[in-house]
């Protein structure tokens, strides 16, 4: 039996975002970590740490609150996270065909040669590599 630890932190946070969850906790690994703290930097979570419980680490994330206007009042507005590449289906991509999201308004996060990074960080350096998720 295999798992998909990035589909897992995505559906985590999503789930969360849904539920109206102020924190998150998803289990420690190194690439949910970069996942994680590309989020961070990119404004889609608050704050993480790392937390340890009976000899297992998680990750411990606080969502942020966006909040928009309209004619009816305020709503809040929700995080989608979309997984691409699967473990059955693997998505490669160079930097000339990497997409832009919302015309650049989202990011993709991308697992290059040079670790994991977003697509804007992915162009710059000229690199391709598997397309891992969608965010806007």
């Amino acid at each position: 039996m295999t798992r998909d630890t990035i589909a897992n932190l995505i559906t985590s946070i999503r789930n969360a975002d849904m539920n109206k969850k102020r924190t998150v906790r998803i289990p420690y690994t190194n690439i949910g970590e970069n996942i994680v703290k590309i989020l961070l930097r990119e404004g889609f979570i608050e704050n993480v740490r790392k937390h340890q419980e009976s000899n297992k680490y998680f990750l411990v994330s606080t969502l942020l609150r966006k909040k928009r206007k309209n004619r009816k009042g305020i709503y809040q507005k929700r995080t989608i996270l979309k997984r691409i590449s699967r473990p059955g289906v693997r998505i490669y991509s160079n930097y000339q065909q990497i997409p832009k999201i919302l015309g650049g308004t989202g990011i993709v996060i991308l697992s290059t040669s040079q670790g994991i990074m977003t697509d804007r960080e992915a162009r710059l350096q000229r690199i391709g590599g598997e397309i891992l998720c969608y965010i806007w």
